[in-house]
């Protein structure tokens, strides 16, 4: 019998209990799934970073942490983790995270906010460029950001990814580094940030970086809240110098009914609902990394501490 902790919010329970379970029937895994256990007896902690679980010391025949939420800055410093932590990668928050950012690129793309808010008996005549004249650029080349990438290459956009290490792909101009991240944002007629949270990341986009990109150009930011300065980026839209944000995540959530992006003309405000982990994909990940522990062999999506993700 694996005996599997389940450590996180009471709502989650309910929608995990039964795909989870369904899930290890599906790999041959005999498993007694809960929600609570005598530490000493966990062998697997399926965890979301907001459960109650905090202090990993008692778990001592625990073998790995299985994570349920795509970022890890909320654990990966906790000094008492000192078990594998797996991030999750999930096909279908990944194919949820490319309809998400297709959609908006496309609707930035075609104009289309200028037929939505423009009902007002005026005839505009807006003819938006071909998609090969109009160009791409992603920050954050992991399974998501490359999964979108190619998804927005695959309908004739040009398509500029950069990463803090050397990605290659077809039909994707792959760039990395200080130098490569001023090419990429010079190549922004479009800009979506998919990159984690870590200090090396925090305000990548600041008054600096800002000035980088084309004039107008458009962001789309569904990654993390601290990727922006939110002070920049409001002087930057007020010059003009962004012609539209769609921001789907934030430093604080959810966000303040005070802040200046809720009232913003150029600033869409969506509540991080990019991509969520769907739970019927999300039990197969954990179900498959148990096997692998069980079987001694290699876990899948490790997080690397020193690099934060």
């Amino acid at each position: 019998m694996i005996n599997v902790l389940f450590a996180a919010k009471a709502e989650r329970w309910e929608t995990y209990e039964a795909t989870l379970n369904e899930a290890f029937a599906e790999m041959g895994l005999t498993v007694d799934l809960r929600t609570s256990f005598a530490p000493e007896e966990v062998d697997y902690i399926v965890y979301a970073p907001n459960s109650d679980v905090q202090d990993f010391t008692p778990y001592t025949r625990c073998k790995a942490v299985l994570n349920l939420w795509a970022g890890v800055e909320n654990v990966v410093g906790n000094t008492t983790l000192t078990q594998p932590l797996a991030r999750m990668v999930d096909p279908g928050m990944t194919q949820g995270m490319v309809e998400w950012v297709t959609g908006h690129v496309m609707r930035h793309h075609l104009g289309i906010d200028l037929h939505i808010k423009g009902q007002d008996g005026e005839w505009r005549s807006y003819v938006p460029p071909l998609a090969s004249e109009r160009r791409v650029t992603i920050l954050g080349l992991g399974q998501l950001g490359m999964a979108c990438a190619r998804a927005i290459s695959g309908l004739g956009f040009p398509v500029t990814g950069w990463s803090r290490t050397q990605k290659q792909t077809d039909g994707i101009t792959c760039l990395h580094g200080e130098e490569g991240l001023n090419v990429a944002l010079g190549k922004a007629d479009i800009l979506v940030l998919l990159l984690p949270k870590t200090p090396a990341t925090e305000n990548i986009l600041n008054a600096q970086s800002l000035a980088l990109l084309p004039t107008g150009s458009f962001i789309i930011n569904p990654g993390r809240g601290p990727l922006i300065d939110d002070d920049a980026l409001l002087a930057a839209l007020d010059a003009g110098q962004i012609a539209h944000a769609t921001l789907d995540v934030f430093r604080v959530e959810p966000l303040p009914k005070d802040h200046p992006f809720w009232a913003h003309p150029r600033v869409t405000v969506t509540p991080h609902i990019a991509s969520e982990t769907r739970a019927r994909t999300a039990s197969q990940v954990i179900a498959e990394n148990i096997r692998r522990g069980e079987a001694g062999e290699p876990f899948l999506y490790l997080v690397d501490r020193s690099a934060g993700y």
